[in-house]
């Protein structure tokens, strides 16, 4: 198959990339870079926006299918930088498989999408969608997986949305640069009482989870085609035991400070107000989002993924942890 993956410079994307090549597929990447990386590997990258629409519906052009993992992440920025790329960007993808005649679209979505600063403890997709964001990232990204999942017609465009949760693993750019960052400059605490549980997942097991989705929407009539998707270990950690662990590895120094859930909300509520009257552009050190997240349950029944996409976690937490320590004690010596 040809295969084209829109972020394929990412974590994500790259990780995709590397397994299908390693499975024989021939991939093009879409991406606004030229990631040298990814030429090496034998993907063939074309530089674009996702946000012009012309350029994604040339690279859908002869394409067997499409894994859309491209996406701005974060909490903090303006309505119309998050919409252009999660929302509208989508959309030109959908746009571009339904003029390339591009039959399979896997979409990477996020388990964001149904969160409303509550806790979310083993729950399933039936769940709907938030009814009210704590950030333009879920907002932007719910109606993104909206519009795929409603594009799924058997026959024409196969779709399916997956939500995979914290991705973390080697040469992972976001989630332990963020935490060690915020160890050295002393500003982690403990928000809530620390033992809200959480789900996460290795990269290497979100991309087969991706690669799974796309083999399995393939068929005429299969059952998995315009769902949506949680994509865990399946083995739900605490919180900041897992956070405490990670900063170990990285020769850093767990959260020491505790700070009540209601005080970080009520301190990340002052501080996005102040942030949004002075048009701040950092984040702030503190959001609603973030107080939320760090202080209530995130784990999810992975039991439509097993079922219906074959989803077995490849990678353990423990054999992830061996090899993420491996990792960085190579770049150490």
């Amino acid at each position: 198959m040809q295969i084209l993956i829109t972020g394929a410079g990412g974590f994500l994307g790259s990780e995709i990339a590397r397994l299908l090549v390693e499975r024989g597929d021939q991939v093009v990447g879409f991406a606004r870079g030229e990631y040298p990386q990814l030429s090496k590997l034998g993907v063939r990258v074309i530089c674009g926006d996702i946000r012009v629409a012309p350029a994604v519906a040339d690279a859908c052009r002869g394409i067997d299918a499409v894994i859309h993992t491209a996406a701005v992440a974060g909490i903090w920025g303006p309505w119309e930088h998050y919409h252009g790329i999660n929302t509208l960007g989508t959309e030109n993808v959908i746009a571009g498989c339904l003029s390339g005649d591009v039959p399979i679209l896997v979409h990477c979505s996020s388990p964001s999408v149904t969160f409303d600063g509550g806790h979310q403890s083993g729950i399933d997709e039936s769940v709907p969608y938030a009814s009210k964001h704590l950030c333009h990232y879920s907002h932007t990204k719910a109606i993104a997986e909206a519009a795929v999942l409603q594009a799924h017609h058997p026959g024409r465009l196969h779709t399916a949305a997956l939500r995979p949760h914290l991705i973390w693993g080697n040469d992972d750019p976001h989630l332990l640069p963020r935490l060690i960052a915020k160890s050295r400059a002393g500003r982690l605490a403990i928000v809530g009482d620390g033992t809200n549980r959480i789900d996460t997942v290795h990269v290497i097991n979100a991309a087969m989870a991706h690669i799974n989705a796309l083999d399995q929407i393939a068929a005429p009539k299969s059952p998995a085609g315009g769902k949506a998707f949680f994509i865990t270990q399946g083995e739900p950690v605490d919180c900041w035991q897992w956070i405490a662990k990670l900063l170990e590895i990285s020769g850093c120094s767990p959260a020491q400070r505790r700070v009540g859930f209601k005080t970080a909300w009520r301190i990340g509520a002052v501080l996005e107000a102040i942030y949004r009257v002075a048009r701040i552009k950092c984040e702030p050190p503190m959001t609603r989002f973030v107080a939320a997240q760090l202080a209530r349950d995130h784990y999810f029944d992975i039991s439509a993924a097993r079922k219906l996409l074959g989803y077995m976690p490849a990678v353990s937490t423990e054999a992830g942890l061996e090899m993420l320590q491996d990792s960085l004690r190579r770049r150490t010596t």
